[in-house]
């Protein structure tokens, strides 16, 4: 065993193999501070660049860039309220609301450091857990599915800080915006209204862009003055203070850290759903949960934390059974298999030294992640300087851009702009996003989960609480819905009688 690591520590600092590091992690950061490009993005963009590379360096290419945009979506957050990367939406609120108090080099230093803590805490469970937990993962049938998004959605009860029955319509339209495509049972049109362009359903990315930066331009030209001033905000002394905060907030990272590690090894999960839901999870158990939505630093620490960890949790299915857990591990599987490397239980015989070696790149990324994090946080001054009026127009065709290249589409664009008068139109009535959002991320997998379910057990509601794994979620689940209720009724029974 300790050849085999040497060997793969060989591989892993190779001079080529760290050039191609360095040089992917700066296209990463590039990719993932400009709305609307995605880190699944700059994944895909990297696959011809490694077509006559070795496995090790392309695998290091693709995993440095997607833990880079990962945290760079998080910079037009900060600074414009527009989320880079749809798991940035998830604390967009809170990264901005610091900016409004000059607090910018706050949050920047709070997003780079709990996502390399978050990256270096799933490549730990990686190199230490790996077998164990995917097998785990495996027992994850569609009963634990139904059950585990059904809590996910739950926890939108907690994003709710203004009136619940806007939190409950907002979340409403979520679950309808995901019904938009074809049905997953008779295959049938839903919502389409004929158009053909949005058969296959509506694109998260596209709906994120219309939602956060289309919204936050067309906010912007609906004022005479822009109330943010950005030149108020010196993007330096980013880790001034920070051990401090860290410590404060140690148990949301935690929390982030393992949450965002288990929701990546589940398949389809990814570093989205993990970064909303650690959110609503820390706000639910938070001390101060008012301060969410409005600078809290605590939600800021465990969404970080969690959408690193499960950009490297998600690589430990896809590496022991070869079952990608979010589509940037489906794209470096891809890639391997083309390398002639077999992801699955052999691979730890056939190529241990590769093995190591590409987990060592997990541990490599997210160390480089804080000095080049910080070269980029650094240069995003320039953004300071640029006057809005001339900025917001950059960022608008930009938008267009990442819409557009989602699909290669002009219809995904019409989405992002519809979906951009909708986010406008909510803000300005005080209706939250966060459900919304919540809505269209976990609809569809509830609903395929739901069916696929009811087929299997031939309609026996029964078979949704058979299992394990999937009694243990549907008790969880059931008791926050009736906690509530408890904390009432023991109100009502110690309130004075009259």
């Amino acid at each position: 065993m300790i050849e085999n690591i040497t060997a793969g520590l060989a591989l892993l600092f190779d001079p080529f193999v760290l050039l191609v590091m360095v040089a992917s992690a700066a296209f990463g950061l590039f990719m993932g501070a400009l709305p609307g490009l995605t880190a699944t993005m700059a994944v895909a963009l990297l696959v011809p660049v490694t077509f006559y590379m070795d496995p090790v360096p392309a695998v290091a290419a693709m995993v440095t860039a997607s833990a880079m945009a990962m945290f760079s979506g998080d910079i037009p957050s900060v600074l414009l309220r527009m989320p880079g990367t749809p798991a940035s939406a998830a604390y967009t609120n809170d990264a901005f609301s610091l900016t409004k108090k000059g607090q910018a080099h706050v949050a920047m230093g709070i997003c780079l450091l709990t996502s390399a803590i978050g990256g270096l805490f799933g490549a730990i469970v990686l190199a230490t857990l790996a077998p164990p937990l995917a097998s785990v993962a495996l027992r994850f049938s569609s009963y634990e599915y139904f059950w585990l998004c059904l809590l996910g959605l739950t926890t939108a009860a907690f994003m709710i800080s203004t009136s619940r029955l806007k939190g409950a319509i907002s979340l409403a339209l979520g679950l309808f915006t995901a019904t938009v495509g074809i049905d997953p049972v008779s295959g049938v049109p839903r919502f389409t209204f004929g158009s053909t362009a949005i058969i296959g359903g509506l694109s998260l990315v596209p709906v994120m862009i219309g939602l956060f930066a289309f919204a936050e331009i067309f906010r912007f030209y609906s004022r005479r003055n822009q109330p943010v001033k950005l030149e108020q905000n010196k993007i330096k002394g980013v880790f001034e203070g920070q051990a401090g905060i860290l410590w404060k907030e140690r148990r949301a990272i935690a929390q982030g850290n393992l949450l965002g590690t288990l929701l990546g090894i589940l398949p389809g999960a990814g570093a989205d759903i993990a970064a909303w839901i650690s959110y609503s999870v820390a706000k639910r158990f938070s001390r101060n949960p008012e301060e969410f939505g409005r600078g809290s630093k605590e939600g800021l620490a465990a969404a970080g934390a969690a959408n690193n960890a499960a950009v490297s949790g998600g690589f430990i299915p896809s590496l022991v059974f070869g079952i990608p857990g979010d589509a940037i591990a489906a794209i470096i599987i891809g890639v391997l298999f083309m390398k002639g490397v077999n992801p699955g239980p052999t691979i730890f015989l056939n190529n241990p030294s590769v093995v190591y070696a590409i987990v060592g790149t997990f541990f490599m990324a997210n160390i480089l992640m804080i000095p080049l994090g910080w070269v980029a946080i650094r240069l995003s001054r320039l953004m300071l300087s640029v006057r809005l009026n001339i900025l917001m127009p950059i960022i608008f065709i930009f938008c267009l851009i990442g819409a557009f290249a989602m699909e290669n589409s002009i219809a995904a664009v019409g989405v992002a702009l519809a979906f951009g008068v909708i986010g406008f139109a909510m803000e300005a009535n005080r209706f939250p996003l966060a459900p919304f959002v919540l809505g269209i991320v976990l609809g569809p997998l509830l609903e395929q989960n739901f069916l696929t379910s009811m087929m299997k057990s031939n309609g026996n509601l029964v078979a949704f609480f058979d299992r394990p794994i999937a009694a243990s979620l549907a008790a969880l689940t059931i008791l926050i819905w009736v906690w509530p209720l408890v904390n009432l009724f023991r109100a009502r029974r110690s309130a004075p009688q009259m």
